[in-house]
């Protein structure tokens, strides 16, 4: 029988309710106590959650001795303080995203929960959810060939922040995505924005991330756009397939469609066009499951068992080291820069889903 952990939450504003909610509703989990500077919002979550104690004082909420892992959903600025103190404090730790703010902060991060025994783990929704994880068993099967270029887009109007731009708040599910699927880290990021609404702010961004063996993904975000998008195309060098998150039921659909080898001569456009492959699409079934659910299912085990986080405090780590590329190229006017490979490194071995977690 799995022994109980006990988890707290800090943040209660925007995201940290979903995941109060769900580390509530889990077996192998005790909701001890939630924090946030706001009373009003803690006495609301308490009518919701009667069995939970109320902190406003993050200090006092570490200083629990029943209290064995911490839950960060706070602004992206207060991660690093708070995990540090958490770790330091003896408790296992979950960051929503970005990691921190740096990757000098994350690696850091990385190092601390390594000597003391502890499990750290960044809150990269996507790699847990059932769509993502089958588009990654298709290409894992070599179905649709060898990856040629990404194409994604995460639109929409707001939210927007005050502390981090538009590719810091929306890029990283992307960008975590595109390390699961490829099993590879960029060699140099492009990036282009302005800002409409904030000065210095960005709220529409267009970056570009390089990779070896000449695969390209192009990552689209904005918080001015009319619509919620959430779509990434993956081209293969024999199928293509279309993830559309916004679908209930629809999400993954499977082209069999590509571009063979042009004739070397052709006389008609009718022959020009045998260049093209076109054939049926496909839509798997996939069972849905929420994947916040499974990723603090997932969280719960890796402390129970010692085992490694599938978006570990490395995989985190890799999204900032892009997240600072795209700032530094978006000041130089959308130059490449460099990914700094120092201490990042690569997904391949961790992709897959760990022993702990059921295959959709």
């Amino acid at each position: 029988m799995k022994t109980r952990i006990n988890v707290g939450v800090v943040g209660c504003g925007y995201w940290g309710p979903n995941l109060i909610r769900n580390f509530s509703n889990l077996p192998d989990c005790t909701l001890l106590a939630i924090c946030d500077l706001d009373l009003k919002r803690l006495n609301h979550l308490k009518t919701l959650y009667p069995q939970v104690e109320l902190d406003t004082d993050f200090q006092e909420f570490l200083a629990r001795p029943d209290l064995q892992a911490v839950v960060i959903a706070t602004s992206a600025p207060t991660h690093y303080g708070m995990a540090k103190k958490s770790l330091l404090a003896g408790k296992h730790v979950f960051i929503e995203k970005p990691m921190a703010t740096s990757s000098a902060e994350c690696d850091e991060l990385v190092e601390l929960a390594a000597s003391l025994g502890l499990t750290l783990m960044v809150g990269h929704t996507y790699l847990y959810s059932a769509p993502v994880r089958r588009i990654k068993d298709i290409i894992d099967s070599g179905d649709i060939g060898d990856i040629r270029y990404i194409n994604a887009r995460r639109l929409n109007l707001g939210l927007f922040q005050r502390t981090i731009n538009v590719t810091w708040d929306l890029a990283p599910h992307d960008i975590a995505i595109i390390f699961y699927l490829t099993g590879m880290l960029p060699n140099s990021v492009n990036c282009q924005g302005n800002s409409h609404v904030t000065k210095g702010i960005e709220d529409v961004t267009n970056m570009s991330m390089n990779f070896d063996q000449g695969v390209f993904a192009n990552l689209q975000n904005s918080w001015l756009d009319p619509r919620k998008v959430r779509e990434m195309t993956i081209v293969g060098s024999r199928k293509m397939i279309v993830y559309d998150d916004v679908q209930q039921l629809e999400k993954v659909r499977i082209y069999d469609m590509r571009v063979d080898a042009v004739p070397p001569h052709y006389d008609t456009f009718g022959e020009f066009h045998f260049a093209y492959h076109y054939g049926d699409s496909h839509i798997p079934y996939i069972k849905q499951e929420e994947p916040l659910k499974v990723e603090c299912q997932h969280f719960l085990d890796c402390v129970s068992t010692g085992g490694q986080p599938l978006t570990d405090g490395v995989h985190g780590a890799n999204v900032v080291r892009v997240l600072e590329a795209c700032t530094r190229s978006l000041r130089q006017q959308g130059a490449a820069v460099k990914f700094d490979a120092a201490k990042a490194v690569s997904p391949a071995a961790r992709n897959g889903a760990p022993p702990q977690m059921a295959k959709p």
